[in-house]
């Protein structure tokens, strides 16, 4: 099997010297679903900053700077020897190939060997009718994030614009709950996903809503924990909760969901 492997740097060798330390406490911390806590796992980087939560919103200002911050991240992901799924507007496939094609990546051969793929993130996550389709995003992620997923690599991290799928849901209430939901598939899973928004296509309530629903954010290049993060159980409660205030049923999906959580609430 084809992979890019040590022809790159990643992000744990420049950072390794003086993170010594906090390596060692980290190694300590207890144990705490959706925190990364074993001590055999490979350390998780962005932007120079471990990873403590398995599902990040990041907030850009347009799509290439999107590409200029998740760059390094994918390159370190190939250089680990581990798989990238992201998910794009096709029309935005070729663009973002010959980005990652002058940034150094073989896209071609790691598209082949499968280290390397690509999905339409509407066409995934809206039915005929324009609506979110939460149960086939949620059984996509869920396969493709399984421990017994049926392939070789390690680890698998999740790139989605969600900003897309948002603009073209005709109800974009059904977004956040997935963006809920998906917290513990990514969490028993224990593999990274990161959604990636537009902030200049967002209202003020949308922006909430999505570090309600994120544990960590990446804005402006800086990772950081989130304060305002609701544990799911309790958001998918509100989001009924809304539906029905605004005369709006609230879908059974929700009401199980939001009790079948409780290792996140």
């Amino acid at each position: 099997m084809t992979r890019l492997g040590d022809a790159l740097p990643t992000d744990r060798d420049r950072d390794q010297s003086q993170d010594q330390d906090q390596d060692q406490d980290q190694a300590r911390d207890p144990v705490d679903i959706g925190h990364r806590n074993q001590e055999d796992e490979a350390a998780l980087w962005l932007a120079g900053s471990r990873l403590s939560h398995f599902h990040v919103c990041a907030f850009v200002n347009h799509q290439e700077e999107a590409r200029q911050l998740l760059t390094p991240y994918l390159l370190d992901t190939l250089a680990q020897g581990e798989q990238w799924r992201q998910l794009l507007p096709s029309d935005q496939w070729p663009a973002h190939r010959a980005h990652l094609d002058a940034a150094g990546v073989p896209v071609a051969a790691c598209e082949a060997c499968g280290q390397l793929s690509l999905h339409d993130g509407v066409a995934l996550g809206l039915d005929d009718h324009g609506g979110v389709d939460r149960g086939r995003l949620m059984e996509a992620i869920a396969r493709w994030t399984h421990p017994h997923r049926g392939n070789d690599w390690p680890r698998v991290r999740l790139v989605a614009d969600m900003g897309s799928l948002l603009q073209a849901a005709a109800d974009p209430s059904e977004l956040m709950i997935f963006e809920a939901e998906v917290n513990d598939v990514l969490a028993r899973h224990r593999q990274p996903a990161i959604c990636v928004y537009d902030i200049a296509t967002l209202d003020g309530a949308t922006m909430m809503d999505l570090l309600r629903t994120h544990p960590m954010t990446w804005i402006a290049g800086v990772l950081r924990e989130n304060p305002f993060y609701t544990p799911p159980a309790e958001m998918l409660r509100e989001l009924a909760a809304r539906r029905a205030a605004s005369g709006s049923r609230p879908s059974r999906s929700i009401e199980l969901a939001a009790t079948n959580l409780p290792a996140l609430r």
